[in-house]
């Protein structure tokens, strides 16, 4: 299917420069795009690719100053990262969704299902489960007992839903994605340790995305909460009675230790790992590697290193570390004239 650049101008309230009926069918990235493709540029540290690029369209942002000329035609936007993201989103709506339910699947007879719902072949609906409409469920992925599943909501293969969790609208979970499972729950008995049972659930908000391989763990009592707008990414551990607040964001390989409370629109960035029992207030930011193990006091702060502290402190203790070696070699040096200074 093509557009032309005066019909995605008019979907991004942009502003063309260059031919209006340029045509494209296909996306791609700015230093591999063809003619036909569109692409888009918002970092400016690929800048240069902008006057070589052999894409018919290119995305770019109004505040762009063109040092050379362009070949390809050019769309003015706000913001050249969101009006890409809608247009893929566009892109993704326009494909046929799948539909019906395989023969190959296991549904209970006590299950209810929505319209226009898809499961495909091998996977598994528990009794008393209920799926909204416009699901789908795709193969191997396991939906447990009494498990409430949104509309349009989207279960990728050996994603798994434990028993009695709660699961909101259009909310997406990737291949291998665990929710629900037992919090790490254990009495100290002697030498050996009672495992504590984890009775509680996990409540799952409208618009999360939940990526490949991550968990979350079921409330001791209660439930592990995950607000609305949460984007979680791959390999992702978040602990019982956990909450996440509204639009937080965390990326690949961090870790949320038990009864955390973590506040509305925080980014929590790569290998994170915050200790339990804690408070983040909202708008915090959490720079990729930080060990956080202590509660932070205001709205809006960013924390670096382990164990974190303030971004600023951070990075002037940093410029003191990184001279570290020349600083001990002074501190020699001073010794040595010391030592011969006291001699005489």
């Amino acid at each position: 299917m093509e557009f032309t650049a005066q019909q995605i101008a008019s979907i991004v309230a942009g502003r063309i420069e260059g031919n209006a009926d340029t045509s494209v069918h296909t996306f791609a990235k700015i230093e591999e795009a063809t003619e036909g493709a569109i692409t888009f540029l918002a970092n400016p540290k690929y800048t240069h690719h902008l006057y070589n690029t052999k894409a018919s369209i290119v995305l770019i942002n109004n505040d762009l100053k063109l040092e050379h000329e362009v070949h390809a035609t050019l769309i003015r936007v706000d913001n050249a990262y969101d009006s890409l993201a809608k247009l893929l989103q566009l892109y993704e709506s326009m494909k046929a969704p799948k539909s019906g339910s395989s023969p190959m699947a296991c549904i209970d007879s006590t299950a209810i299902i929505g319209e226009d719902v898809y499961i495909g072949p091998l996977a598994y609906i528990g009794a008393g489960a209920r799926v909204g409409k416009g699901s789908r469920i795709y193969p191997h992925a396991y939906i447990g007992d009494n498990v409430t599943l949104g509309d349009n909501c989207i279960v990728y293969p050996h994603a798994t839903v434990y028993h009695d969790c709660r699961i909101g609208h259009r909310v997406i979970l990737h291949a291998g994605s665990v929710i629900g499972a037992d919090g790490f729950g254990f009495a100290p008995n002697g030498d050996t340790y009672d495992k504590i049972p984890q009775i509680g659930i996990v409540t799952i908000e409208d618009d999360v995305e939940i990526g490949a391989n991550a968990c979350i763990d079921r409330s001791t009592m209660g439930s592990t909460y995950v607000r609305k707008g949460v984007k979680i990414d791959n390999l992702v551990q978040i602990a019982h009675n956990v909450e996440v607040g509204d639009n937080t964001v965390m990326a690949a390989q961090s870790g949320i230790a038990g009864s955390t409370k973590i506040g509305r629109h925080c980014m929590i960035g790569g290998q994170v790992g915050i200790a339990g029992h804690l408070h983040m207030d909202a708008y915090t930011t959490m720079g990729a590697q930080a060990g956080i193990t202590n509660s932070t006091k205001k709205e809006g702060t960013t924390i670096l290193g382990a164990p974190a502290i303030d971004a600023k402190a951070y990075m002037k203790s940093y410029a003191v570390y990184r001279r570290l070696p020349e600083l001990y070699a002074k501190l020699n040096q001073l010794e040595k004239e010391l030592a011969i200074l006291k001699n005489k």
